[in-house]
């Protein structure tokens, strides 16, 4: 590892600090280093606030080692005024003559121009250090802003020989059944907290009036998205307890919105899934994990339309009942929490 690289690695871990908080914002963590030694760090930790090369400035003593000093940053500094102003200015102003970037910023609104902006200005600029690791750190960015579309992550548990849920008896109202351990519930709880939307079908709801938040773990609830294509679900449901603002798919033109719970009116039966992310990336939803049943679940993997699936699998046997979705297990990722297995695929489209 070179030295570009090494301060680029600490950027990255910097910026991770970050995580689930800086939306609509990516993650971003920025060293400054002089003579061989890091004289300035920082990272952004939430939109509105300093980004993290204005935090890494503020954080060095002796601003005169400025001119004489380089700035590292994970992503490329902004040229435009949003809720702060440039970054560029910033590193401008206090004439810091070297700059080095993991990757440049999807983002049109930058896209090249902070770059540009800088060499114009007589600073020295290197470009793509670390940048695979610099596009991984921010995949739900990139993707938003790439692929006009959320990163998508699928998640689901089922019993050991494959089913979702065991079959429900006429009559037999059901009962939430837990396939997986305690500690695989407070994960998915981090998870919860880590993605800007969660979202779940109509029979999710009806069935376990779910609360769809991230109450087992410190942080920032989701977004809710859910879909009731034909007005179904019960008006005293948690998911229309005003409580978090909530993204309801409907065909019906009839829906009233309020503040938090938002009515949007689709067509189920032309490319349902395409038109959902294309409402989600108005939203400025940059990310959402799916937790609905098997036929939304089903649909995404259908549609081609997921970035990564994450499968609990328990040691619970059902028999029958509702199967697990069929997905393509091939380059899996494998790991364990207690008895519970945990697959993890990417999805390289």
């Amino acid at each position: 590892m070179n030295t570009h690289e090494k301060y680029i690695k600490r950027c990255i871990e910097l910026a991770q600090n970050g995580f689930g908080t800086t939306y609509p914002n990516p993650m971003v963590g920025s060293v400054i280093v002089h003579e061989g030694k890091i004289i300035g760090e920082g990272w952004h930790k939430k939109a509105g606030e300093p980004h993290a090369e204005v935090n890494a400035v503020q954080s060095v003593k002796d601003k005169s080692l400025l001119k004489k000093a380089t700035i590292y940053v994970s992503l490329e500094p902004c040229s435009h005024f949003g809720k702060t102003p440039p970054c560029c200015d910033l590193i401008i102003a206090n004439k810091i003559p070297n700059v080095v970037v993991g990757t440049v910023d999807p983002n049109e609104k930058v896209a090249g121009r902070g770059i540009k902006k800088l060499i114009e200005n007589g600073i020295n600029v290197t470009v793509g250090v670390l940048e695979e690791e610099c596009n991984e750190l921010n995949k739900r960015f990139f993707t938003f802003h790439q692929k006009k579309r959320p990163y998508i992550i699928l998640k689901w548990a089922e019993s050991q020989d494959g089913f979702l849920a065991p079959e429900k008896e006429i009559g037999q109202k059901r009962k939430p059944i837990w396939i997986t351990n305690q500690y695989s519930r407070q994960l998915v709880h981090k998870w919860r907290s880590e993605e800007q939307a969660i979202l779940v079908g109509t029979q999710t709801v009806i069935d376990d009036n779910p609360k769809l938040n991230a109450r087992d773990w410190s942080g920032n609830n989701p977004v809710r998205v859910v879909l009731d294509q034909n007005n179904r679900i019960s008006k005293d449901s948690f998911v229309f307890d005003d409580s978090v603002k909530t993204i309801v798919f409907s065909k019906s033109e009839n829906n009233i919105s309020t503040e938090n719970i938002i009515f949007e009116k689709i067509d189920f039966n032309e490319n349902a899934i395409s038109q959902i992310l294309d409402v989600l990336h108005q939203h400025q939803i940059q990310s959402v994990i799916i937790e609905g049943g098997r036929q939304t679940l089903q649909s995404f993997i259908d549609s081609d339309l997921w970035n990564e699936a994450r499968i609990f699998i328990g040691t619970t046997i059902f028999e029958k009942g509702v199967k697990a979705p069929i997905i393509q297990k091939s380059n899996v990722l494998k790991t364990s929490i207690q008895n519970d297995e945990l697959l993890y695929i990417r999805n390289h489209d």
